[in-house]
C-alpha cells in the first residue's frame, strides 16, 4: 500500500476543482431543464468520508478515486458518492429475481441527463484545453467493456453523446429540453 501524504496545498486545489466542475454541472443541469438536480448535484464531494480521500489522492487531471483504487483495490470515497448521487449508473443496481444476482436497473430519465451533463463537465474540467465535444463520447466508448449498466440506459446516454459529438451542445441541449417536454421515459 502506498498511502500519499497530505499536502495542505491539496485542500484547495481539490476544493477548486470539485467545485468548478459542480459549476459546470450547474449550467448543464439549467441548459437541459432539470435546475434542481443541477443546484444539489455531488455535494457529497464535500463531506468528508470524500473530501478527504479528494485531497489525498489529487492529481488535477483525473478522479482521485483512481488513485486509492490503485492503493487499496477500492476506493471507498466512490462507494460513498455512488451511493448517493442516482446520476452514478452504479447506484442502479439491485437483485434480480430472475436471475439471482445483481443486476443493472433501468435509470430513470432525468437522472440519465444528469449523467450525461456530468460526464460532459468532468470531460471539460479534467481535460482543460485539449476538450472537445468529442472527448466524453471517446471516454464512454473506451470503458464500453468495463461497464455494468442497463442496455437501456447505456443506449440513450450514448445517443446523447453520440448527438453532443456530432451536432453540438446547442443542439443536444436544445433536444433533451424538448425530449423532457414530451417524455417520462426513453
Amino acid at each position: 500500500m502506498n498511502k500519499p501524504a497530505f499536502v495542505p496545498a491539496n485542500i484547495f486545489r481539490h476544493f477548486s476543482t470539485i467545485t468548478r466542475h459542480r459549476h459546470v454541472v450547474m449550467k448543464h443541469c439549467f441548459k437541459a431543464g432539470i435546475p434542481v438536480q443541477g443546484l444539489l448535484h455531488d455535494l457529497s464531494k464535500y463531506m468528508p468520508s470524500e473530501f478527504i480521500y479528494g485531497v489525498r489522492y489529487y492529481k488535477g487531471n483525473r478522479s482521485p478515486n483512481e488513485g486509492e483504487r490503485e492503493d487499496y483495490g477500492y476506493s471507498k470515497a466512490w462507494m460513498h458518492h455512488k451511493g448517493r448521487n442516482k446520476h452514478h449508473f452504479e447506484y442502479w443496481t439491485d437483485y434480480n429475481l430472475e436471475i439471482h444476482k445483481v443486476a443493472p436497473v433501468k435509470m430513470p430519465l432525468k437522472y440519465v441527463i444528469e449523467m450525461f451533463c456530468d460526464r460532459v463537465a468532468a470531460s471539460k474540467i479534467y481535460l482543460k484545453d485539449t476538450y472537445s465535444q468529442t472527448k466524453p463520447f471517446e471516454y464512454f466508448d473506451g470503458g464500453r467493456h468495463k461497464r455494468s449498466i442497463h442496455p437501456e440506459t447505456s443506449a440513450f446516454l450514448e445517443k446523447l453523446l453520440v448527438m453532443l459529438r456530432d451536432k453540438g451542445e446547442d443542439y443536444t441541449f436544445a433536444y433533451i429540453r424538448k425530449y423532457r417536454a414530451s417524455h417520462r421515459d426513453y
